[in-house]
């Protein structure tokens, strides 16, 4: 069976990708488009791609620790991540790299074990702090610059499932996930 890892997936980054233990995303504009939508009586709407989810539930599954920061407070957010099996949901952090401190602490993992995927300048210190820096298609050019990898698929639209194939991949892991399902 051929290989299944992204075929130009720089060295560095599939040796980063190698070492990693805990996956981190932020929501807006990464596991949703970005958009904000609001319904006639206020309620937020959001939008999560089904391919991200079962990414998301992969890597749990394959032992790689998975949690969100994001600054803003969102219930569907909360239920969408109960939903999937995510048990690190921490919304309303106004310092993700604070944050992600705390959980490095409690999960005894360092930084150069952590993905993280950003879109947006209120990720860019954990970015720069983690072992991995990924950005999907759309995140803003100023993140793009400090991305180790740029997904080729926009936040909301499978970038977050991009990111949980590339660790797949890169830990030797994705060709008995195709067995699994085959």
């Amino acid at each position: 069976m051929p290989s299944i890892t992204p075929p130009d997936l720089p060295p560095p980054v599939a040796e980063r990708a190698a070492r990693i233990r805990l996956a981190v995303f932020d929501v807006d504009g990464v596991l949703t488009d970005g958009k904000l939508w609001y319904a006639e009586d206020q309620r937020e709407l959001k939008a999560f791609h089904v391919h991200d989810g079962l990414g998301l539930k992969r890597l749990l599954a394959n032992g790689i620790e998975v949690a969100v920061i994001t600054a803003r407070m969102s219930h569907l957010v909360t239920e969408r991540m109960a939903e999937l099996g995510v048990a690190h949901v921490y919304q309303g952090q106004k310092d993700k790299l604070a944050c992600l401190g705390q959980l490095l602490e409690a999960l005894h993992l360092d930084a150069v074990q952590v993905c993280y995927t950003g879109d947006d300048l209120p990720d860019l210190r954990v970015m720069r702090a983690c072992g991995l820096a990924i950005a999907p298609a759309n995140a803003h050019p100023w993140i793009t610059a400090h991305a180790h990898f740029q997904t080729r698929l926009a936040g909301g639209n499978g970038a977050v499932r991009e990111v949980c194939d590339l660790l797949l991949g890169a830990q030797g892991r994705a060709e008995a996930e195709l067995a699994h399902w085959s």
